[in-house]
């Protein structure tokens, strides 16, 4: 079973940049996809041999997920069951027989942190909602989490630190998960390489110096580890200042 996460940083302009060429030639299983950056009506995608489930933010242009998966879930959520949860689009849920598929787009606690403190409570709701379904099927947690965990995880760490994406507070919420009953995929299987990097900054030469982050994750309950196959960053895919991240796993959970 493949898995694609890719923050398309909206997917009308990600299509125009070569988004369904990348779609077809994975071929993935589950398709995430986050920033869509768009409403409902706003585009007919036709994607033979796909169901979609789509998250839109009230807000137009602004954020909202979606999944696109070829085997139909028996039900899909969004948000946290709460209306403060919804309002810009940021997490779909969607329950097949053996797991739970939780696509996110974690809100970013701005340059200047003045959202930092919405982001640690957004967080702490997410936690506990991750670790509620956990208790009834193993969990796949994926998409944007707008942070770098360690310092292996960006290329210039010394400079970042404390800023947005990369303050301690931000980079604890990542440990607690990780150290109560979820594995970071990609760490899996590459413990120690540096340069994995999902994200660049649009200036010039940036991404071609490979000057990134990594803020895009699969997020595993730990009981899905002997499952795994492969995760890794396609970073030679361009369309967005994201590249997509993608798993596999053995196709029976």
């Amino acid at each position: 079973m493949k898995l694609v996460s890719w923050n398309v940083n909206g997917l009308r302009a990600c299509i125009r940049k070569g988004f369904l060429d990348y779609f077809y030639e994975v071929d993935a299983d589950i398709f995430c996809v986050q920033e869509i950056k768009l409403q409902e009506g706003q585009i007919d995608l036709d994607l033979n041999g796909y169901h979609q489930y789509w998250n839109y933010a009230q807000r137009k242009g602004y954020s909202g997920t979606a999944v696109f998966t070829k085997q139909k879930p028996l039900s899909v959520s969004y948000g946290l069951g709460n209306e403060s949860s919804q309002e810009e689009g940021r997490i779909i849920t969607l329950e097949y027989e053996d797991f739970y598929l939780v696509n996110v787009y974690t809100p970013n606690s701005k340059r200047d942190l003045t959202r930092l403190d919405y982001r640690l409570a957004w967080e702490n709701e997410l936690y506990t909602y991750l670790k509620a379904l956990d208790t009834k099927k193993a969990v796949i947690y994926c998409g944007d989490l707008n942070v770098a965990h360690q310092e292996i995880d960006l290329r210039n760490h010394k400079t970042n630190h404390g800023n947005s994406g990369f303050t301690t507070e931000e980079r604890g919420k990542m440990s607690r998960i990780l150290e109560n009953g979820f594995t970071d995929s990609l760490r899996h299987f590459h413990p120690h390489t540096e340069g994995l990097y999902s994200w660049w900054s649009y200036m010039k030469t940036i991404r071609e110096r490979n000057v990134g982050w990594r803020i895009d994750y699969f997020i595993v309950s730990d009981r899905l580890t002997s499952k795994l196959v492969d995760a890794d960053i396609h970073s030679r895919v361009y369309g967005s200042d994201h590249c997509p991240i993608f798993m596999e796993m053995y196709e029976r959970l």
